[in-house]
């Protein structure tokens, strides 16, 4: 016996839904695509950055992995949420999402999401160009590439709702953060193992 596919017609009805489970899902041309489990070493990469800004961002404003953004659709083929490997809430935030941990598009936007770059040539296009994108239109102010292959970090900062290059760091070159400018972080630290 086969089970149809669950088909949404808005990002609310998406919204609605609750399978009882803990799965995470992108929202794809009205369909449900269950989203695999991180890698190891993007997971410790993430973890790793997290302790790092610790000292300068409170705890509880940084999401790993878990913290859905609504994204408008921008082609076919786009997902309508992410889940960023890292995200800076901002303190309103806090009390939006007391029942989901979801940014729509009618909440403020987090002030920044950095993303793991995974390897092979979809996921970099998925990353560098189709997430780009819509992290612009949504008007998330800075965005991290975190390349481990290339061991570079990418730093994009909103301007005139586009992104513009701040730097690529890496080896010893220390971080330029605009949302955070008293940061102290160098590429070498966030991709030194312990």
């Amino acid at each position: 016996m086969t089970q149809a596919k669950l088909r949404f017609s808005s990002f609310e009805e998406y919204l609605a839904y609750d399978d009882n489970c803990d799965r995470r899902y992108q929202l794809i041309d009205g369909e449900l695509v269950e989203l695999p489990p991180e890698s190891e070493p993007n997971d410790w990469m993430v973890l790793h950055l997290r302790d790092q800004l610790i000292a300068l961002i409170s705890r509880r404003l940084l999401r790993l992995g878990k913290c859905e953004i609504q994204v408008p659709v921008l082609q076919s083929g786009d997902a309508a949420n992410r889940y960023p490997d890292l995200v800076v809430l901002r303190e309103e935030h806090l009390e939006m999402t007391q029942k989901r941990l979801t940014i729509t598009l009618e909440m403020p936007p987090p002030q920044l999401v950095a993303e793991v770059i995974s390897p092979g040539k979809t996921n970099r296009e998925r990353d560098l160009i189709r997430k780009r994108a819509q992290y612009e239109a949504v008007g998330i102010p800075e965005y991290w590439l975190i390349d481990p292959i290339a061991q570079t970090i990418t730093v994009l900062k909103l301007e005139l709702n586009r992104y513009i290059e701040l730097g690529i760091f890496s080896g010893q070159s220390q971080l330029i953060s605009t949302e955070f400018p008293n940061l102290q972080l160098t590429a070498e630290t966030v991709f030194q193992p312990e």
